[in-house]
């Protein structure tokens, strides 16, 4: 049993792990590899490790200093974790829609979590990233890990994540998936892939469906730490340094739901639980699986475990919140997997649910010129009293509007004769997924104050709106006595 003489030592030489029932009536060999196993929870511990070494070797952080990062979680831990271990004072900007395991470990380690949810451009003043900034420029001896663009993020993985995996292949390696983040994973072991067997190796990019990396609209999804968003006021879009797109032959896109099937499909058929951003590089793996041979092996990298996602990606109650279906296997594995027996789907809530009394969620976009929207409604057929969602504006929209593209909503009544578009928008209630029983709480505490009109979400996306007064009890009515 290997020893270490401190945690740090510990990072990385991870296994790889065969699939077995989840991969039946699959061709290729299929191995996972479980990032999970290093110190801090995920593969950015390698990361983490990289650039703070990097930074103490070139006199960018000295004994005493503060360690700063802007991140979704995992970069965070593995910095909080050797700025414990060393010394540092680490300070952790992220937004508080990220797990709250996440919020609890890095609070474990001494970390101050900084929260921002301001809904802005990354260099708008208020946002994650310039409070993060000007943070460093405001505390004297702190250094910025800014893992997007530092080139110790993906020189971590050319250094020992793909050696490892060529390694512990035996060379035998020919598809390497993994998600694409801040593009270091992918980029440094996939060029050490690539260049040590000669090019034959093929380095897929997982990459949730709306992320802007595979063509996407840049809208937000719900997995976290993958792809690539794009705020609707983005002047000029620069996508991470640390990602090296040259490496990447096929970007694969993959929906939320296909995403959190996958990993809770892994979890109760091989005993392996993953996290969100692990189940966009299976759904991939398994689609990509479909097309080759006996003679391939495929490498799926999973960046951390499920204990950080209890309570999203595998808790019944946020996934039905959310808008997300039950439980079930994967579409590929349900048709092809022999012998593999499906989970059983979680039960309905039991009678009238949320979705019953929406409608759909026709919508405008904040800039548009008021009277040809209220010329299109009408050609829709969109009568003059119904609900419609005033949004931001997104070029080539992949799915329906993400709840933060959202501005509020109107009517058509509201909109003839207008200024502007968002001039006219109400503010919009709770964001209510369509399988909610009426007896929810998110339904029953509904105030008048939070607005009238709420937005009804499938699979996260705006299917519909509904009226609190349609979902608000109905009085039981009673029979007149008859007297004699």
């Amino acid at each position: 049993m290997a020893s270490y003489e401190s945690v740090l030592d510990s990072v990385g030489a991870t296994p790889l792990l065969r699939l077995t029932r989840s991969a039946a009536g699959l061709c290729p060999r299929i191995y996972v590899k479980p990032e999970w196993q290093n110190p801090g929870g995920s593969v950015k511990d390698r990361a983490a490790l990289s650039m703070l070494r990097r930074a103490e070797a070139e006199g960018e952080l000295r004994p005493g200093g503060t360690v700063v990062e802007v991140t979704s979680g995992n970069t965070g831990i593995g910095l909080a974790l050797a700025a414990a271990h060393l010394g540092y004072r680490a300070v952790v900007f992220t937004s508080s829609t990220i797990a709250q395991e996440k919020r609890a470990q890095l609070a474990a380690y001494g970390a101050e979590l900084r929260l921002v949810d301001a809904f802005v451009p990354k260099d708008h003043p208020d946002s994650v990233h310039a409070q993060g900034r000007r943070f460093v420029e405001e505390t004297p001896g702190a250094w910025f890990a800014h893992q997007y663009d530092n080139p110790a993020n993906p020189a971590a993985h050319y250094a020992t994540t793909g050696p490892e995996i060529w390694t512990d292949t035996e060379g035998t390696v020919t598809h390497f998936v993994a998600t694409v983040g801040t593009g270091g994973t992918v980029s440094g072991t996939g060029r050490y892939l690539k260049e040590v067997s000669g090019g034959r190796v093929r380095v897929i990019g997982a990459d949730p469906l709306t992320s802007a990396y595979s063509g996407g609209d840049g809208s937000q999804k719900y997995i976290e730490g993958a792809g690539h968003f794009v705020h609707p006021e983005t002047a000029q879009d620069l996508w991470p340094q640390s990602l090296d797109t040259t490496v990447i032959d096929d970007y694969a896109p993959v929906d939320d739901q296909s995403a959190i099937d996958a990993v809770r499909w892994l979890a109760r058929t091989e005993g392996i639980l993953a996290g969100g951003s692990s189940g966009v590089a299976l759904a991939a793996a398994f689609r990509l699986a479909e097309h080759l041979t006996e003679d391939d092996t495929v490498v799926v990298l999973l960046p951390d475990s499920g204990r950080s996602y209890l309570s999203t990606y595998f808790d019944d109650a946020w996934l039905t919140a959310n808008g997300f279906t039950a439980p079930t296997a994967p579409a590929r594995t349900a048709a092809n997997a022999a012998g593999a027996d499906e989970p059983t789907a979680g039960a309905g809530a039991g009678g009238p649910t949320v979705g019953a009394y929406a409608t759909p969620a026709p919508y405008v976009e904040r800039g548009e010129a008021v009277a040809e929207a209220v010329r299109r409604l009408a050609t829709a057929g969109v009568a003059d009293d119904d609900v419609v969602l005033v949004v931001h504006p997104r070029d080539a929209r992949v799915l329906a509007p993400h709840p933060s593209d959202v501005i509020g909503w109107t009517t058509p009544a509201r909109l003839r004769g207008a200024a502007t578009v968002a001039g006219t928008a109400r503010r919009v209630g709770p964001k209510l997924g369509r399988g909610l029983a009426l007896t929810a709480p998110a339904v029953t505490a509904w105030a008048a104050a939070d607005g009238e009109v709420a937005l009804v979400l499938d699979q996260g996306r705006v299917a519909g709106t509904v009226a609190r007064r349609q979902l608000r009890p109905q009085p039981v009515q009673r029979a007149a006595e008859h007297t004699g």
